[in-house]
């Protein structure tokens, strides 16, 4: 559990958060730009709280004016043949928390994922386009914000995308440890989406709950568009590496969850609400780059 006391007068120190799912990637910065604002926060990681049962949930969250939950089960491919194990984290617990925080009359913002569509769109998804995830893992992030928005309705639900951030395994550190390891890559051209760095994923959901943003779905990712290949072609360059890449298919790569061929989402609503979308992918992956690759 790490617990930060306020430090300076901002809109976050007015607000008692708890940041769930803090051992994470996006939980550690969130934790941190919380601190840097001063901020009266908790963050709870697995060890300390399970977030599948119901009892503990309610009993963490009394007493929190924001609850943030950055718990999730992320491993895509496992929830393929353990669907209920991930139902019960991406759902059951997002529901828990639900409660609890209705309950409270806390601020819920849950994360979400652009694995809940489907990935056929040739535009930009927007918040309120229909839900048809084709994976398990889409399937239970999608019930985990249906049980949000039934028993939360103060809610915030972000949804965010190719997610790198220096506290954790990630694409960019994966590619360029690949990069200096092999004699070339072949990395996949056709899956669009928005890498997004966690720290301004971790400003954004702030900025967000700062700007008293009505309730409702919004969409956390950075501006722009790219392929991994396209992706990968910058992790090497900022990684001084001149390793020849080979732009491929997803057919050459076959797992067993579908990955969305598109992943591009929009931003209409934090522009309605007032609140600035991060910015374009390319320039925040140079800011992030020697953080995130440990140079």
């Amino acid at each position: 559990m790490t617990e930060t006391t306020p430090a300076a007068a901002s809109p976050s120190a007015h607000r008692r958060w708890l940041v769930v799912g803090a051992g994470g990637m996006l939980g550690a910065d969130l934790l941190a730009r919380l601190g840097d604002a001063g901020a009266d926060v908790v963050g709870l990681g697995r060890a300390d709280l399970d977030v599948t049962d119901a009892d503990a949930v309610l009993a963490a969250v009394g007493g929190f004016d924001v609850v943030v939950n950055c718990a999730a089960w992320t491993a895509v491919d496992d929830a393929e043949v353990r669907e209920a194990d991930a139902f019960r984290v991406n759902a059951t617990g997002a529901s828990n928390l639900a409660r609890a925080a209705h309950a409270a009359g806390a601020r819920l913002v849950q994360v979400s994922t652009d694995y809940v569509f489907d990935g056929a769109a040739t535009a930009p998804y927007a918040e309120d386009a229909p839900l048809a995830p084709v994976s398990a893992y889409g399937r239970t992030k999608a019930a985990g914000e249906w049980a949000v928005r039934a028993q939360a309705p103060d809610h915030l639900i972000v949804r965010t995308a190719w997610l790198y951030g220096a506290h954790g395994g990630c694409f960019p550190k994966t590619m360029a440890r690949l990069g200096a390891e092999k004699d070339r890559l072949a990395v996949v051209d056709d899956q669009v989406g928005q890498p997004t760095w966690t720290r301004d994923l971790a400003d954004l959901i702030v900025r967000i709950v700062e700007a008293d943003a009505p309730a409702g779905t919004y969409h956390g990712t950075a501006s722009g568009q790219t392929s991994w290949f396209g992706f990968t072609r910058r992790i090497l360059a900022s990684a001084g590496l001149t390793t020849p890449l080979e732009p491929t298919t997803s057919d050459a790569f076959v797992r067993p969850a579908p990955r969305p061929a598109y992943s591009v989402l929009g931003h209409d609503a934090l522009r309605a609400a007032g609140v600035a979308p991060i910015g374009d992918w390319a320039e925040r992956w140079d800011a992030a780059a020697a953080e995130v690759l440990g140079e």
